[in-house]
Parts: C-alpha cells; sequence; structure tokens
C-alpha cells in the first residue's frame, strides 16, 4: 500500500521522528521531570559519554547550542582581540559572527565547488602573523580534507575548529566528524541528523587541559562552585534535551542510513537533468561519508534557480536556499571592506544553490513526485 503524500511536503518534518519513537522519547523527558534534575542532571553526562565514545573523542562537553560551541572553542584557545580566525563566507552567520563577537576578526576563503568547504590551496595565502586558528565549516554534511588542513596548521602552530554542526555522523575514512582537529564542535538543532527538541550542541577535543577550560567557560567559568577561573557564559545544555537526545541516538545509525538512502535516491532520479546539463548533483568525495544534513543543487544561473524554487512551492514542495546571500556581503560585516567578486565561487553558489528536503522519514511517494515536479520544471521549459 502507498503512503498518502502530505501536502505541502516539508523540508523537515520532526512529528514522524517522533512519532515512531513516541513512548520512548516520553519516558526519557518524564524521567526528568521526576527527578527534578532539570540543570547538570545524570542524563547530560551519560550523552557525554555516549557521543565522545560514539566518534571516538577522548572528551565530550554537552553544550547550549551549536552557536555557543564554537563560542566556546575559541575562548578556550585564547583568541580575542584582533586575532585572526580564516573561515568560509558560505556558511550559516555563527561561524563568523562569533569571531567578531569576541573581537577578533573573521578572515574569508573561499570554497571549492565539489563539496562546498574551504578551498584548501587558498588558505596559506591568508595566514599572519595575527592568525590564530581556522574554523572549517564540513557544510551540508560533509567534511573538507582535515589531514591537509592540519598539516597547513600545524606548519603555522594555529589551531583548527571544526564548525560540525550539519556534520554530526559524517566520517573521512575511519575518521569521524568532531574528532580530527584541536576542537569539534556540533549543533542539535531539531532538523540536524542527531536532533533534539530546542537548541542543544556539543565540543569535542582529545586535550584534557582544553575539556577542564571547555567544560568550565560553558558554566560561567567555574571550575567549581562560586570559585570562576574564567570569564564564561551560561552555555549548558538542558537535562530534558540530554535525554531526548539519549532516547534518539540508538536510531541515530539508521537516521544516517535513511537520509543516505534519501540522496541516493535524489541523485540516481535526477541525474538524466545533470547529464543534460541543466543543474549539478551534490557528490561525495571518495573515503567520505555524508551526514546529509541537506541534499543541495546547483541551477544554471540565479533567475533559473529563483523559478525553480517558486516552481516546487507553487506545487506544495517546500525548497530552500542555503544560503542566498555570502557573509562577506552582508551589512554587518561591512567594516571588513570585502567587495563583491572577492570569493567568486562562494558568490556563484550561493547564486544557484537550492535544497530539497532531505530526511529519514520522507517517503519514496513524495521524492517521486518532487523529482516529477523539477522534470516538470524544466519540460515547460521547452
Amino acid at each position: 500500500m502507498k503512503n498518502k503524500i502530505n501536502f505541502p511536503i516539508q523540508m523537515y518534518d520532526p512529528k514522524r521522528e517522533y512519532k515512531n519513537i513516541k513512548s520512548a522519547i516520553d519516558g526519557g523527558i518524564q524521567k526528568v521531570l521526576d527527578h527534578g534534575l532539570f540543570i547538570n542532571g545524570p542524563e547530560v553526562s551519560e550523552l557525554e559519554q555516549k557521543l565522545s565514545q560514539y566518534i571516538g573523542s577522548k572528551h565530550c562537553i554537552a553544550v547550549s547550542n551549536g552557536t555557543d560551541a564554537l563560542k566556546i572553542a575559541l575562548l578556550a584557545l585564547d583568541i580575542g582581540i584582533n586575532d585572526e580566525v580564516i573561515t568560509v563566507s558560505h556558511t550559516w552567520i555563527s561561524t563568523a559572527e562569533i569571531i567578531s563577537l569576541i573581537n577578533a576578526i573573521p578572515v574569508f576563503v573561499d570554497i571549492n565547488v565539489n563539496d562546498f568547504c574551504i578551498d584548501i590551496n587558498k588558505i596559506e595565502s591568508k595566514i599572519t602573523t595575527k592568525t590564530k586558528a581556522i574554523i572549517v565549516v564540513s557544510l551540508y554534511g560533509q567534511m573538507p580534507d582535515l589531514h591537509e588542513i592540519n598539516k597547513i596548521a600545524e606548519k603555522y602552530s594555529i589551531h583548527v575548529i571544526e564548525d560540525g554542526a550539519q556534520s554530526f555522523g559524517a566520517k573521512n575514512g575511519d575518521n569521524y566528524s568532531s574528532n580530527m582537529t584541536t576542537i569539534g564542535t556540533t549543533s542539535f538543532f531539531p532538523s540536524k541528523p542527531l536532533g533534539c527538541y530546542g537548541d542543544g550542541g556539543a565540543c569535542f577535543t582529545n586535550d584534557a587541559k582544553l575539556a577542564v577550560k571547555i567544560r568550565a567557560i560553558k558554566n560561567h567559568g567555574g571550575t567549581k562552585r562560586f570559585c570562576h577561573e574564567y570569564i564564561g557564559l551560561n552555555g549548558r545544555l538542558d537535562t530534558i534535551q540530554a535525554a531526548i537526545l539519549l532516547q534518539k541516538f540508538p536510531h541515530f545509525d539508521e537516521c544516517l542510513k535513511r537520509r543516505n538512502d534519501c540522496a541516493n535516491y535524489y541523485s540516481k532520479n535526477l541525474k538524466k537533468l545533470e547529464e543534460r546539463g541543466l543543474i549539478t548533483l551534490p557528490k561525495v568525495k571518495d573515503g567520505y561519508t555524508s551526514a546529509w544534513a541537506q541534499y543541495s543543487i546547483l541551477a544554471r544561473n540565479n533567475v533559473e534557480r529563483d523559478s525553480i524554487v517558486s516552481y516546487l512551492k507553487e506545487n506544495k514542495v517546500n525548497v530552500a536556499i542555503f544560503y542566498p546571500a555570502p557573509l562577506h556581503t552582508q551589512k554587518c560585516f561591512e567594516y571588513l571592506n570585502y567587495k563583491k567578486d572577492d570569493f567568486p565561487v562562494t558568490e556563484k553558489v550561493c547564486d544557484t544553490i537550492f535544497n530539497l528536503p532531505c530526511y529519514g522519514e520522507i517517503t519514496l511517494e513524495e521524492q517521486d513526485y518532487i523529482i516529477q515536479t523539477i522534470f516538470g520544471f524544466f519540460k515547460q521549459l521547452s
């Protein structure tokens, strides 16, 4: 029996996963309500242990969200006023705004079109005596070549932070995202492959001293109650969110498999359009696995991209554009004095990218409808 298509088709529908594991989620929340330890309850440390064991990291520190995870990472590395941090302009604003927020300076580098990650060949030209770190973004679920980036960082004695907000569970060979850099971070925003029902995030490191410092900074800089060694913030993960993640975690590998199945189905059935030069489909590099936080397609130009998106929405498919404007063109970063055409690949991608619904609970019928609608768009052009 075929599944009914529920219109409009959503970019992500968290209710579907909840219905599948409702009793476990409800039981986990009820346990927290019963013991009443809503801050720093036992579920938080249990989650940290499970997450660190999963990726092979020595230390996991659960925090309030992915943005705070990045901020805490920078603070733990003593990065601050006028220090330079290299990153990309094609990402969610959190990656760069936290650099500015601590009075450091974001230094943007272009991306490559193959995986939407930082162009490794352009990093060294941006390194100066003020450079203290590189924040690499594992965008849409796939990691850049962190082996090569780490070599560059080691050469100049700078740190690497992975913004793995979209890539928890992704791998390069046997190496997991968030466990290949000085500090790795991730997000548990609801739409992420491993998402809670609010905000959440985590920092990972294999450095014991850094772990102690990160744990202190996320709790007002305190190494123990009423003793504040560092300037910190309230960056704790709520116990209820930890409890939700604990109940979802046993299903995480299956979730990743279903997301990969979803992405592969799109690629297989949209390949004819790519062969005709009408669109460019996302690729996973050899030896890598993706968490498929997003399924990102490139149109031929900006006008056609916007027309495809409008056509899909008119036909009750909620697609998205991540991200329509590069960070170096945003008003808040005007003070950095970048200009249009400084990062041509980034700007081209932002002009032509659009993202299809891609999550474990989407049905084949819904995917078929989306695929048919995209074909319908190009048929009307001919």
